[in-house]
């Protein structure tokens, strides 16, 4: 019996085995094909050369050293790098060890900018429902996901939230996307308003919407209107590109196509593709003269901040990302999969929207196409076709409660930026068998939530 409190305590869980490349072994002696990173993690895949050397190196110079007395060399590199090729405005970077703490991080350099401004009474936080941005009590707080903030409420500080821009599920019947976007981005207007302008700290959110709704992309102008909002009324802008960002996309940072800077960003799982546990906060230069001008102190800190061999991972990571010129692989591999799907399930009754960008791409599962009506919740129909991808020797990322945190289902891809064309129709073809799958046993007889 494990002793291990698996995410699931009454399910025995296969053990990994072995990596290589695009595939996981199990001890089940069976390869699966890591189609979704994981959590959009692994985007070298598995057991990178570079990284690992990189890794050793670093094990034999220094394992660990507490930024209250040192320092390191692989994570003064990894900064310099990141704000080389970071967005307009981002002068420094603080090194964690994950998205939660990223955006811990952020939320609390956010504070700490009003604080040094003299501006104390901004402490509002203004999100958006059906958005994650993370699980520590502060990342939750602000996250829309209604499933996975449920039995933490209690302990949640108040946070404000508007609509999602979700075209597929927002839009009204003839709009355009611009006219969309301009609509959902002037949600933000009255809500400062409704708080007090001077009250406001920040507003967060997904440059492209990860877990909560599977892959979704901004309207257009969408991001552009939220930005001259926020500088409006003196409110930071924190875009959360943990899952979207570094490569996923198609660009470095997913804001690039986007037209816009933020002015906190928090990254993560790209950063160091899984080989070791890091996040960082790309930080604006406003938000740091704050801090130097002022007290001159950074009021937060980790144990594990700046860890040596993470930072020597992550920008070993990244030295592949430039050097194979995975970014162009990513855009190129990202159109085939996104052909592959809709030839494949573009016209399957119950396959409601295909999205997403480069090699993050969702599916979203109906009842019905023609009203859209997805499947009652009670049917768990996300699990369903995860499970049955697993038989087929395939890993996605599947989620409840698409549209609202209860009603709906969708799975994710996120494969590795160095998939090739045969592995791009390997996942469609067997993604395309799991569905076929679950639909051809007793789903369809249920009535649609």
């Amino acid at each position: 019996m494990s002793r291990l409190l698996h995410r699931k305590v009454n399910r025995a869980y296969p053990v990994a085995v072995s990596g290589e490349g695009l595939y996981l072994r199990g001890d089940d002696q069976r390869a699966y094909l890591d189609a979704c990173g994981g959590a959009a993690v692994s985007c070298l895949g598995h057991g990178h050369p570079h990284v690992t050397a990189a890794i050793e190196r670093q094990l034999r110079a220094v394992d660990y050293v507490h930024t209250s007395f040192f320092s390191s060399e692989p994570a003064e590199r990894l900064a310099e790098h990141l704000i080389k090729h970071a967005p307009s405005g981002i002068t420094h970077v603080s090194l964690v060890s994950g998205g939660s703490e990223a955006m811990e991080s952020a939320l609390k350099l956010a504070r700490q900018t009003a604080i040094e401004r003299g501006e104390p009474q901004r402490r509002h936080v203004i999100s958006r429902r059906q958005s994650y941005h993370g699980n520590t009590l502060g990342a939750l707080a602000v996250s829309g996901n209604a499933v996975r903030r449920k039995l933490y409420d209690p302990l949640l500080f108040e946070a404000h939230f508007i609509d999602p821009c979700f075209a597929f599920r927002y839009a009204e019947p003839g709009e355009s996307p611009e006219a969309y976007g301009r609509r959902a981005a002037d949600q933000l207007e009255p809500k400062i308003l409704e708080l007090g302008p001077d009250t406001v700290m920040a507003f967060v959110a997904e440059t492209v919407v990860g877990a909560t709704t599977g892959a979704v992309t901004a309207a257009p102008g969408y991001f552009r209107r939220i930005r001259e909002i926020c500088d409006r009324y003196g409110v930071l802008l924190i875009l959360d590109e943990v899952m979207c960002g570094m490569g996923r996309t198609g660009t470095l940072h997913a804001c690039e196509q986007e037209g816009v800077a933020p002015d906190l960003m928090t990254i993560a799982k790209g950063l160091g593709a899984g080989a070791m546990p890091i996040g960082a906060v790309l930080v604006g230069a406003s938000v740091q003269e704050a801090i130097a001008s002022g007290s001159g102190v950074y009021q937060h800190g980790f144990t594990y901040m700046g860890h040596p061999l993470a930072a020597a991972a992550a920008l070993a990571v990244q030295e592949v990302i430039h050097a194979d010129g995975l970014l162009d692989n990513v855009v190129r591999r990202g159109t085939d999969l996104r052909n592959a799907l809709d030839r494949r399930l573009g016209d399957h009754p119950h396959v409601g929207d295909i999205r997403g960008r480069g090699l993050f791409l969702g599916i979203e599962f109906v009842a019905d196409r023609a009203t859209m009506a997805p499947f009652a919740p009670g049917l768990k129909l996300h699990e369903r076709v995860q499970r049955a991808a697993m038989t087929e020797g395939l890993m996605v990322y599947a989620m409840p409660g698409t549209i609202d945190g209860e009603r709906g289902n969708h799975i994710m891809l996120a494969p590795p930026f160095t998939i090739d064309a045969a592995a791009v129709e390997a996942v469609a073809d067997r993604l395309q068998s799991a569905i076929e799958v679950v639909f051809a046993h007793d789903v369809m007889s249920a009535a649609p939530a």
